[in-house]
């Protein structure tokens, strides 16, 4: 379900350097292009699917994971990009058309 890049892993890695590691929750959240999968650090609960990957554990709700299908998490130089397999309705990944996270759209 889950492919995590060696950048998106190098830049976890960082991050978590001098810190507890978290969970890390993939989420739907809404964008100016529409829907688009992020990253959150939160717990797992009962609706969750949780899954390890190179050290870190990641959490998504098990109706959304069954909509995408799975998620490829990589690293640009805007920061974390979450694409899913299948395309939310609406939108679909971290970036489209221009807008993305980082530049702070929607998110």
């Amino acid at each position: 379900m889950l492919e995590l890049t060696d950048t998106a892993r190098k830049e976890l890695e960082a991050y978590f350097a001098d810190k507890k590691k978290a969970t890390i929750r993939i989420y739907a959240a809404a964008g100016c292009c529409g829907p688009r999968l992020a990253l959150a650090l939160d717990e797992p609960d009962n609706d969750d699917h949780a899954e390890e990957s190179h050290g870190f554990n990641f959490c998504i709700k098990k109706d959304l994971l069954g909509q995408i299908q799975g998620v490829k998490v990589d690293l640009t130089y805007m920061g974390f990009a979450v694409e899913p397999l299948v395309p939310l309705e609406g939108g679909g990944s971290s970036a489209c058309g221009g807008c993305s996270s980082a530049a702070g759209c929607g998110g």
